[in-house]
């Protein structure tokens, strides 16, 4: 009998704002991997929302071994701040005998080492909410309340179909079921095609977190999903409004500025030895084809409506440049 590939829930669902955990600047600490598109979305928010000097930011390495994500890209393989060289550490700090998967996005507690979130959908959700008292000025409003439940039901969609379904196509060990999600994830991507045509963005005139939660997928498309996960039927290249969206959301200041194109191709065909026997990492796609012009200003809409665009990348955030169109 064929089965779904099935994600598993978060462990540790604390919410920063309620409870033990007040927000404070300072107090905690963003572990990600520049390579997960779970974490990308946390990357993204904080940066858009200019919460970089309220909280700090660890990136592991891509490639990580049977202890966990590893901090292996800082001195001497300690993450500077915690301390810690990997992050399964934090976790049993908060529960000694966890023995489940460490994964990314995850915030922990810099005074006691302790995990207090790998929960991945509401990290966002946290950060666009209660840490509103610290957001930059000119922070734009990422989840506006009006919109907020049509944001939640095309975040249900395209969780289920996209962002999720290329793992369950990728990852699927029997025909009919990677058939099954491959063929929903290709209808929800001409559906998406559809509504793209004739908007800028995904909800409202704004990006929202709608924006921020495919985009991390399509970023990874070519590069990943449509050869490792074999969601072959087509390109975002081959979507005129798909690839159009993505390079208008890759140029803009928050998006591309957080997106290393060598820890995405690394991590996924080095890692994934069942799918990958033999890790060899494809040379492409061409990356310079992200800064061809989009046309997409056509269309109307704000960025980021009545705000403004975040500044600079802060010194030791940066990623490698693309090559020039």
């Amino acid at each position: 009998m064929s089965k779904d590939f099935e994600r598993a829930p978060n462990h540790f669902t604390d919410r920063i704002g309620a409870s033990d955990w007040p927000v404070e600047a300072g107090r905690y600490r963003l572990v990600v991997s520049r390579a997960c598109p779970w974490a990308s979305r946390a990357v993204i928010v904080r940066r858009v929302l200019g919460l970089e000097s309220a909280l700090s930011m660890a990136v592991a390495d891509p490639i990580q071994d049977s202890r966990s994500w590893r901090f292996t890209l800082d001195p001497g393989g300690r993450d500077p701040v915690l301390g810690i060289e990997y992050l399964g550490e934090a976790y049993r700090a908060r529960e000694p005998s966890y023995d489940g998967g460490i994964s990314v996005p995850a915030i922990v507690d810099v005074p006691s080492g302790k995990l207090v979130t790998n929960d991945y959908p509401e990290i966002t959700l946290n950060l666009e909410i209660e840490w509103a008292p610290l957001h930059r000025d000119g922070a734009p409003d990422l989840y506006p309340e009006p919109l907020r439940d049509e944001i939640d039901a095309v975040n249900e969609d395209v969780f289920r179909d996209v962002n999720n379904g290329v793992y369950a196509a990728g990852f699927a060990t029997r025909q009919r079921a990677y058939e099954r999600v491959a063929t929903r994830l290709f209808e929800r991507l001409d559906a998406l095609e559809d509504r793209l045509s004739t908007r800028r963005y995904l909800v409202g005139d704004t990006i929202t977190e709608a924006d921020v939660r495919l985009f991390v997928t399509l970023v990874r498309f070519d590069a990943v999903y449509h050869g490792h996960f074999k969601c072959n039927r087509r390109k975002i290249t081959e979507y005129p409004a798909l690839w159009a969206y993505s390079r208008d959301l890759f140029q803009t200041p928050g998006f591309g500025d957080t997106v290393n194109f060598d820890h995405i191709t690394r991590h996924y065909y080095e890692v994934h030895r069942n799918i990958n026997p033999t890790g060899i990492v494809p040379i492409g796609p061409e990356l310079r084809l992200w800064a061809t012009p989009h046309g997409r200003e056509a269309l109307g809409g704000r960025p980021f409506g009545d705000g403004t665009p975040p500044g600079p990348v802060v010194a030791g955030e940066e990623v490698p440049d693309l090559p020039p169109a």
